[in-house]
């Protein structure tokens, strides 16, 4: 057939690689029109049909709904337009189906309970507002009345996460985590324990300096102890929970006797929740920090060194 010779539905269909059911129902939306019809009532397409299926396929391979389709073949709108809506309202989607993965990511892994489920699916799709308000709220419950109370502005932004606005699956799965974490009320009394008794230990001091708590004392001790392979079962751990008890001791003013041993082995064992160190990881990984050291293992060592020698 030459340039201008017209089509039957059936040609146009072998020639685009359409059904003619396809074609039909375009031609019924009025996204390719026929040129003329036959004395008997069907329809003929012009050459310019064969590229305009042409495009209109492309475009609903690219998910382009029918009507933002017809304008763009009718030129109401310039494709660059259409494809700039769609590529915006894809990245939505995506921003959805990426949050759902994280969830299921995070079901597989964990196999909760139908309401932890609904609970993670909730959290996931929070949006910034609501995430800073969850957090906000987890922060109050720590910090809020403390002695000194305006001096943990920088341990509460320590403890903040901050979402990217692109970001990976693995921030996503993260950020389920910890906002789950974060709601946990065993957990919140936890944390609140441990800045309640360092708020106290300020106060009884009368010093508004920081200074290293026995948490932080007890850490730097036990990291030594685990780095040189000294068990706390061993007597090569003596000398280090004698170094551990006179530094304590020295920093807080106290004697370093058993009631100061059994006060430090009552303050470490309540501090020593391995879900901190996960809300620590968790936040990194949310925030893009370097992985923070575990404490667990050094509390660890602590407590059951100080309990050896407290059963002495």
């Amino acid at each position: 057939m030459d340039g201008g010779a017209l089509y039957s539905i059936g040609e146009l269909a072998r020639l685009t690689r359409l059904t003619v059911k396809t074609i039909r129902f375009y031609s019924d939306r009025g996204i390719v029109v026929p040129a003329d019809r036959t004395p008997a009532g069907y329809r003929r397409y012009g050459p310019d049909s064969v590229a305009r299926l042409a495009l209109v396929r492309t475009l609903r391979e690219l998910g382009l709904g029918l009507d933002a389709i017809r304008q763009v073949v009718d030129r109401e709108l310039t494709l660059g337009d259409v494809a700039a809506q769609h590529a915006a309202a894809l990245e939505v989607q995506i921003g959805i189906l990426r949050l759902r993965r994280a969830v299921l990511t995070a079901v597989a892994k964990r196999n909760p309970t139908p309401e932890e489920t609904k609970r993670m699916h909730q959290l996931a799709q929070l949006s910034e507002a609501e995430r800073q308000r969850l957090i906000d709220d987890f922060l109050n419950a720590v910090f809020t009345g403390l002695h000194g109370g305006a001096e943990y502005a920088g341990a509460r932004r320590s403890m903040t996460p901050e979402l990217p606005d692109d970001p990976t699956d693995a921030q996503l799965e993260a950020w389920v985590e910890l906002a789950e974490l974060s709601l946990d009320p065993d957990f919140r009394a936890s944390v609140r324990g441990g800045a309640e008794d360092h708020a106290a230990d300020l106060s009884d001091s009368g010093s508004r300096q920081p200074r290293p708590d026995v948490v932080a004392i007890a850490r730097d001790h036990a990291t030594a102890a685990l780095a040189s392979a000294i068990s706390p079962h061993s007597p090569q751990a003596d000398h280090v929970v004698a170094a551990l008890t006179a530094d304590c001791a020295r920093i807080i003013g106290r004697p370093d006797d058993s009631e100061l041993h059994r006060w430090m082995l009552e303050r470490l064992t309540a501090a020593n929740d391995p879900r901190r160190d996960r809300y620590f990881h968790l936040l990194a990984l949310i925030n893009g920090w370097p992985a923070p050291e575990r404490l667990t293992p050094a509390l660890d060592w602590s407590v059951t060194a100080l309990r050896r020698r407290a059963a002495r």
